[in-house]
């Protein structure tokens, strides 16, 4: 299995935090979840951190089955639907969105 994962580096703006959530279950995870050859989208609020730990007050972490299957989803319509919906959610939150893609072994 194939995890990509979008980790926002930063903070959300004083006082939106329940309209950033609400911004990503109401219009971003219903493009997430129609992405071609998804098998799981997961979306993580950080609670708490060790001291002196760099800020990620979300990660987003979706899976598929192979790197031909997430380069598909890269190169889909709906991607890039949903990276012009991102904006909206970056008008609430200062930082940096890192991405990273890992393997799962069991």
């Amino acid at each position: 299995m194939i995890i990509r994962q979008a980790l926002f580096e930063g903070r959300i703006h004083e006082g939106k935090e329940a309209a950033f959530k609400a911004y990503v279950a109401d219009k971003l995870m219903p493009m997430w979840l129609k992405f071609p050859g998804v098998r799981e989208v997961r979306v993580l609020y950080a609670l708490e951190r060790d001291e002196g730990a760099p800020a990620y007050p979300m990660v987003l972490s979706t899976m598929y089955d192979s790197r031909e299957t997430l380069a598909e989803a890269l190169d889909s319509p709906v991607r890039y639907e949903s990276r012009e919906m991102t904006q909206g959610l970056l008008a609430m939150f200062d930082g940096v969105i890192h991405h990273h893609v890992f393997e799962l072994k069991a």
